[in-house]
């Protein structure tokens, strides 16, 4: 029984607060929804966006278009490709946030099906999700891509010893094959039907990198359960990102190639990068490699900038990549680089005036990432000072754990059509309301980071 909700209901005025602290756009978002169903609400993250009008803002989002052509191209035909980036261009939205795993994992489902609502509720024919690949295969205890969720166990999806899972990187680890014994062993469970039957029959396959199998189950699990294709999930890394970053350095002149490599310039960005870790909003921040990070032994390895070059600190025979626009640009191709999430956000979303959809922490960073861009401008340049006008307009949005459902991924599919998992949740989401699944925002007052602000400011 659905609950009903009273119109005139209001969301709580001191969590807004605290969110408009950092994140305006994202409490507009909030404010106008409150009442409205969550299908509601995704579709209006997925609105339209104001064309680049700047130069620098022109060129990357020509840059980024060129790059997902290429990107679409491996999996759809070229009239399919030539509709998905003509509707991307005019409602350029990607969902960030979600995890390298598999589909089976409760908030990674989750945001991707938000995704999926917003892609279907704007009649799109397919939408962008972003897999952050640098994490270990094994995190912590049995969790990370390495592992399956099936619900009250855990399956080691590519058959590694846990020595290997915790020093491997997802975008690194390779070539993989499927656990087959270890998926056929859960295979007498009454649902495995909804998801066992697509990956078996990939177990025969090998696949250059963890990262792309997880991309090609994923791909295929959303292909079975909504097989009227009404909106296909497009996974994206950071390795396209590093593709977007190696096309900016080609360009002497571009906005990235001045900001990195003129010394003065670099130095500006990085005095607003310290500014900006060590304001009020500086936890939001990931700080945890120098604008890279280095790619060696099927790991993702931090990288610290010393007398022009990129190196691994206290390591002897790491890596050493000088800091200059050939030779990033190069290592950038050849995947020994992967740009950091600030430099990923910048080709991906800032610059090509893209919407991110993403986490709590997410939206924090997404808007100091802005900031910092800004401080590190230069206005007596007329096209970074058009660049500065035009980002006066944060295009920056929650959306990952909106759907935030406490039931494991095989208790949520049971039940459902088989080959209409997703119609049937949309369905479903078109009666919930925002504050309904919010449950008037509860994730946002048990955020750490948040409350912190809150007692900052003493709202």
């Amino acid at each position: 029984m659905t609950t009903v909700f009273d119109p005139t209901f209001k969301p709580p005025v001191e969590l807004l607060a605290v969110l408009s602290l950092l994140c305006p756009e994202v409490v507009r978002d909030v404010e106008q929804n409150w009442n409205a169903p969550v299908s509601e609400y995704a579709r209006h993250l997925w609105r339209p966006v104001a064309r680049p009008a700047s130069g620098p803002a022109i060129a990357a989002r020509s840059i980024l278009l060129d790059i997902l052509h290429q990107r679409l191209g491996l999996s759809m035909q070229p009239e399919e490709v030539g509709r998905a980036l003509q509707e991307f261009d005019h409602r350029p939205v990607i969902q960030s946030g979600l995890h390298c795993l598999l589909l089976m994992d409760r908030i990674t489902f989750d945001a991707l099906l938000f995704a999926w609502l917003g892609a279907v509720e704007n009649g799109l024919s397919a939408f962008v999700g972003f897999m952050g690949t640098t994490m270990t295969m094994e995190t912590v205890g049995r969790e990370g891509p390495g592992w399956l969720d099936v619900g009250d166990d855990k399956v080691n999806l590519f058959g590694m010893g846990r020595h290997k899972l915790c020093r491997k990187s997802a975008c690194a680890a390779g070539p993989v094959t499927l656990n087959k014994r270890a998926l056929e062993a859960v295979g007498d469970e009454t649902d495995a039907s909804r998801w066992l039957g697509t990956l078996l029959a990939s177990q025969d396959k090998v696949f250059g990198t963890a990262a792309d199998a997880l991309t090609a189950l994923n791909e295929d699990l959303v292909a079975n359960w909504d097989r009227s294709g009404m909106a296909l999930p497009v996974f994206i890394d950071e390795r396209l990102a590093a593709s977007a970053m190696a096309r900016h350095l080609e360009y002497d002149g571009s906005l990235l190639c001045k900001l990195l490599i003129e010394p003065a310039r670099r130095q500006r960005l990085e005095h607003a990068l310290q500014e900006a870790a060590s304001g009020p909003f500086g936890r939001f921040l990931p700080n945890a490699t120098a604008y890279f990070w280095g790619i060696r032994e099927e790991r993702v390895r931090k990288l610290v900038l010393e007398n022009g070059y990129l190196i691994e600190p206290d390591r002897q025979h790491g890596l050493s990549i000088p800091f200059d626009r050939p030779h990033l640009k190069q290592a950038l191709l050849d995947g020994v680089l992967l740009p950091d999430l600030f430099l990923t956000f910048l080709v991906l979303a800032i610059l090509p005036r893209v919407r991110v959809v993403g986490g709590l922490r997410q939206i924090g960073y997404v808007a100091l990432f802005h900031s910092i861009l800004l401080a590190a401008l230069d206005e007596d340049a007329p096209e970074e000072r058009d660049l500065a006008t035009e980002l006066q307009v944060r295009e920056n949005a929650w959306g990952m754990q909106v759907i935030d459902e406490k039931s494991s991924v095989r208790e949520q599919l049971a039940g459902l059509p088989a080959g209409a998992l997703f119609p049937d949740l949309l369905r479903q989401y078109r009666l919930r309301t925002f504050a309904e699944m919010t449950d008037d925002l509860k994730l946002v007052r048990e955020n750490a980071r948040w409350r912190k602000i809150g007692r900052a400011f003493s709202i």
